[in-house]
């Protein structure tokens, strides 16, 4: 594992076809990005633009028509061992993992839960147990590695404005918490909250009710880091300011630096 810096970011950009531009913005803005991480890119693999790739950086997807989806942009080559999550037996895109510079970076968009009923978060969980159990394998292989993305949990009432959710949402019942809960038990860190362990801070605003106008945000985005990659944990930024630009996602990039 190299000692050189290394930044990863994720952002739920809520269509990439409607946001490139945006995401090509970005960055250009920060150079110190190594790996971008994307959620609910909105489409399949071929139709990802191209304009990143004809940029000179790299990329990978795993797509699905017209919901979810992953992607990850790197200004360096990486490999990708899983473009699922091992385990998570149902065929929504929501997972994708990167290796380089020695470090695994799982990026994903957990299921909100909210839809579907019971059997909807049923999946919810089931995608918890397989997140577990990957993280296991990789804590037993001593590796670094981070999972990075849409948790679609608020783990705390800190979390989340007055209000802003009802008790019974799918993002604060008791089983949610738990499950990331669980995660933290097994060794993994919350980045912001290593840096940051009291305060409120949002990384999504509903496009409801003039929410981002009234601060009235989840911190719904996570980076769990490994022992390993913790000790090297320097910073975690919330880019706030990407939610005020002309037709944003109603999430903002999270920056991870090592």
């Amino acid at each position: 594992m190299s000692a050189t810096p290394f930044t990863f970011a994720s952002w739920n950009i809520n269509s990439i076809r409607a946001r490139a531009h945006h995401v090509q913005d970005w960055l250009e803005r920060h150079p110190e990005c190594d790996l971008l991480c994307l959620q609910e890119i909105k489409c399949e693999d071929s139709q990802f633009p191209a304009v990143f790739a004809e940029a000179g950086l790299h990329v990978a997807t795993s797509g699905q028509k017209a919901y979810n989806g992953v992607a990850l942009i790197g200004r360096r080559p990486f490999t990708v061992p899983h473009h699922t999550l091992p385990g998570f037996d149902h065929p929504s895109a929501r997972y994708i993992e990167a290796e380089l510079d020695g470090i695994t970076i799982g990026n994903l968009y957990l299921p909100n839960g909210n839809s579907g009923g019971e059997d909807g978060y049923a999946t919810k969980l089931a995608f918890f147990d397989a997140l577990a159990t990957r993280a296991r394998v990789l804590l037993d292989a001593e590796k670094p590695f981070a999972f990075i993305g849409d948790f679609n949990v608020c783990p705390t009432d800190e979390d989340l404005a007055p209000g802003a959710l009802s008790p019974d949402d799918a993002l604060v019942r008791p089983e949610t918490r738990a499950a990331f809960r669980r995660l933290e038990w097994m060794g993994l860190t919350d980045a912001l909250r290593a840096l940051h362990p009291a305060g409120r801070h949002y990384t999504f605003w509903d496009y409801q009710a003039a929410a981002f106008q009234r601060n009235s945000g989840l911190r719904i985005d996570h980076a769990l880091l490994s022992p390993r990659l913790t000790e090297r944990l320097k910073s975690f930024v919330i880019d706030r300011d990407e939610r005020a630009t002309e037709k944003a996602s109603d999430h903002v990039p999270v920056l991870v630096t090592v």
